[in-house]
């Protein structure tokens, strides 16, 4: 009887470790989106207005379309693959003025913080369809997060172009 006790034990710690596991890790992503935006939110703050069409040569995005692209990516990466809600903004569009552009993406950072809040641990290992291939939703959120730090890192050249010195990078 002990023996079985002590298996019951065992296998319980198991599955409440894991289960904590996993919430840990969606806690931690949230963490360092929130780190992120704030980074990202500071970039774009830092960029006079007048400047956001900025491109260092014509094949490149501008410091605007860059800054839209990561907003489209994350929305779409939140809302299609972990159960969050679609944003209704045009990403492509050219017409947003500076301070728009800042609310956009203030909107689009809470809508995917919104997405982890709600997102059930247990679910970090279910496979979703993605166009590379299968991918769990744990690896959804390390694209999420890379994708995001890629443009973001181009941009902090944008700002050096400009003579403007990007702010202090912030990781955790």
């Amino acid at each position: 009887m002990y023996h079985r006790f002590i298996v019951v034990l065992y296998f319980s710690c198991l599955f409440f470790h894991g289960a904590f596991a996993q919430s840990d890790y969606i806690g931690e992503c949230r963490q360092k989106l929130q780190n992120a935006a704030a980074y990202t939110l500071e970039i774009a703050e830092l960029m006079p207005d007048s400047l956001y069409s900025f491109r260092p040569i014509a094949a490149e995005m501008s410091f605007q379309e860059q800054l839209l692209h990561i907003l489209s990516n994350l929305n779409w990466l939140s809302s299609s693959y972990l159960g969050g809600t679609p944003s209704t903004r045009d990403f492509k569009s050219e017409a947003y003025s500076k301070t728009e552009i800042l609310a956009i993406m203030q909107e689009t950072f809470d809508l995917v913080d919104a997405a982890l809040a709600q997102l059930p641990p247990e679910q970090l290992s279910d496979t979703v369809s993605f166009f590379a291939g299968p991918m769990t939703k744990r690896q959804i959120l390390t694209l999420l997060n890379d994708h995001h730090t890629h443009h973001r890192g181009q941009l902090i050249v944008y700002l050096r172009l400009n003579g403007l010195k990007p702010p202090r990078y912030r990781g955790w």
